[in-house]
């Protein structure tokens, strides 16, 4: 199939509006307009914590360490993973239906929204789709969707950093699960290897941990904004990170986190890190290989961040134009 990319070319000005600076820091609602989905967002409140995993811990891999301390400031978090009933609402947008939210507190510049390629197959797998989570994207269409969700709403949201998803996962604990150490206790809470029947589940089947996400261990892996590196904590040790966030400088790897229905309870840990790869585009039958879909990692998705403070509209801009290069 010929490869395909559709762009938006908006000439308008983008609004976002900082709605952090005038709402209460509270869970909220986030409605797509003219859609009937929403997108649930909790409140994670900021602070230091000890990011990676002591020597000592059932699991551990060496690109966990070494244990160093992390501060992250206050952002919301999706409560669930991204679902298709959310992400085909990007996939099937008409080129002239982009809506422009405007009216906000800060004005940033927006010259472009792209949207993907139609899929060559049902990237579902026949899973399910209606209430499961969407998977099969890169990382590239991943940040697209977090930049049309942007254009849609004008509040700025992003995929969350290696460093804010490991500080949501833990929810204040320093054990390797969100809920302690016992793997065998991941039942109540995770979609695995040894209990997904073969295949991801609903989103909000399984119980939440104390800030009340909901599949942070399993179910999907989730993309998060950062460039992989085994060593990258090395550089932080006997100091304290400031909202680290490893800026990508190649297509591979990218970093996940969470682990998936296939993978085992230690791929689950709050510390486990894992790296993309291209055989997940293996299958692939277009030249060039597409940007917006993977063929052979159905056990990958993603949730989205919101911070309470944005960055100034440059910030914003530059965001996207770094966290999209080499691509």
């Amino acid at each position: 199939m010929k490869y395909r990319c559709f762009i938006v070319f908006i000439s308008l000005t983008l609004g976002i509006a900082i709605r952090g600076q005038s709402q209460d820091f509270t869970p909220y609602e986030e409605e797509i307009p003219e859609s009937g989905q929403s997108i649930e967002m909790v409140p994670v409140e900021g602070g230091t914590f000890q990011m990676g995993s002591p020597q000592s811990e059932t699991g551990r891999e060496e690109d966990e360490g070494p244990v160093h301390e992390v501060k992250v400031d206050n952002f919301w978090m999706g409560k669930y993973e991204i679902t298709w009933d959310q992400y085909d609402l990007f996939v099937e947008e008409k080129l002239n239906n982009v809506n422009i939210a405007s009216g906000g507190e800060v004005e940033i510049e927006a010259d472009a929204v792209s949207l993907p390629t139609p899929p060559y197959i049902d990237m579902s797998f026949g899973m399910g789709r209606d209430g499961f989570p969407a998977i099969n994207m890169t990382q590239y269409a991943a940040l697209m969707y977090a930049k049309w969700l942007t254009a849609e709403t004008g509040h700025f949201y992003r995929l969350p950093t290696e460093a804010e998803w490991e500080y949501a996962c833990r929810a204040g604990n320093n054990t390797a699960y969100t809920f302690g150490d016992d793997p065998g206790q991941l039942d109540k809470y995770a979609w695995y290897e040894g209990n997904s029947d073969g295949g991801y589940q609903k989103i909000g089947s399984k119980e939440p941990n104390a800030l009340g996400l909901f599949d942070i261990h399993g179910n999907v892996a989730e993309w998060t904004m950062d460039q992989y590196d085994e060593n990258y904590y090395e550089q932080f040790e006997g100091e304290t990170a400031d909202n680290p966030w490893l800026k990508p400088t190649e297509l591979y790897p990218r970093s996940l986190r969470g682990g998936s229905w296939q993978d085992a309870p230690e791929e689950l840990r709050c510390a486990a890190r894992r790296g993309s790869v291209a055989k997940w585009k293996q299958h692939d039958p277009q030249l060039p290989k597409s940007l917006w879909w993977l063929t052979n990692a159905p056990f990958v998705g993603f949730r989205l961040v919101r911070p309470e403070s944005p960055p100034p509209p440059e910030k914003i801009e530059e965001y996207w134009i770094e966290a999209m290069e080499d691509y």
